[in-house]
């Protein structure tokens, strides 16, 4: 599939499922002073930022710095030592919150592709739906085959994950997540594991789904690609929000730290 029909096609999926616009006051993902430790190291001191509906939110910084960490709490498969997070009108940070609807509302996509190898692609994706939303399997289907075609997939929906490239893997954990129809999509590295060639499939997808209206959180080491595609991008130093901007802050960076970190690369 050529990446204009591709993007197209993402496009047009947003559109179908887009949500009414949250007022300035009412970030769709919103941190305020988190802070997160793993026994005696502190990961997260006091990381705050917002995030309106329908941006793309790029978070860069070194190994350690607490990017990972901080997008895993978006989704509570990290639990936070104080602060505050609401996403999508979720307070994660309270201990009763529903997490079943949590996670209908916020799809993640992981480094590791975590794809069922003995389920085809179809079955690995409708198998969230059926069981989490109770959707009819003919339903089910009709969705799997939806977010395939966004991701350029189509035809792939019988065959096993063993017999799909990388690329095609990460594409189709991309759309077992799209076909929860989620409001926020998180994505942790998804190319860290991807030679150039398979990298450019996985971020056109994502460079579509962006273009079509979807809120996104990325951790990536994809420089050129976060430049681009974010509206906003989150530099983290040593556990905090260190440097804030648009695409074009990689241009000029204000702080001795990221131009360090932007000479040194990854």
């Amino acid at each position: 599939m050529k990446r204009e029909d591709t993007m197209n096609l993402a496009r047009d999926a947003a559109a179908q499922h887009s949500q009414p616009a949250a007022s300035p006051a009412q970030p769709v993902v919103e941190l305020k002073d988190v802070h997160k430790s793993f026994g005696s190291n502190q990961v997260l001191k006091g990381v705050s930022f917002a995030i309106p509906r329908g941006q793309v939110v790029a978070i860069i910084g070194k190994s350690g710095s607490g990017k990972s960490t901080a997008l895993r709490c978006i989704d509570r498969l990290e639990i936070i030592d104080s602060g505050t997070i609401n996403v999508c009108g979720h307070a994660v940070h309270d201990p009763a919150i529903d997490l079943r609807q949590l996670r209908q509302d916020v799809g993640i996509v992981f480094q590791s592709y975590n794809l069922f190898p003995h389920l085809t692609v179809e079955q690995n994706i409708t198998l969230a739906p059926k069981a989490v939303k109770n959707l009819p399997a003919a339903k089910a289907r009709e969705i799997a085959a939806r977010t395939l075609q966004q991701v350029g997939l189509a035809d792939k929906a019988q065959a096993y994950p063993e017999l799909l490239s990388g690329g095609q893997q990460q594409r189709v954990a991309i759309a077992r997540s799209l076909a929860m129809e989620p409001q926020v999509m998180l994505f942790d590295e998804v190319t860290s594991a991807l030679d150039p060639q398979l990298t450019g499939e996985v971020l056109r997808v994502i460079e579509a789904l962006a273009q079509g209206g979807m809120t996104m959180v990325l951790v990536t080491h994809e420089m050129e690609f976060a430049a681009r595609v974010a509206d906003t991008i989150i530099y983290m130093h040593e556990g905090k929000v260190w440097e804030t901007g648009p695409g074009d802050m990689l241009k000029n960076p204000q702080t001795a730290e990221l131009r360090d970190f932007l000479s040194h690369g990854l």
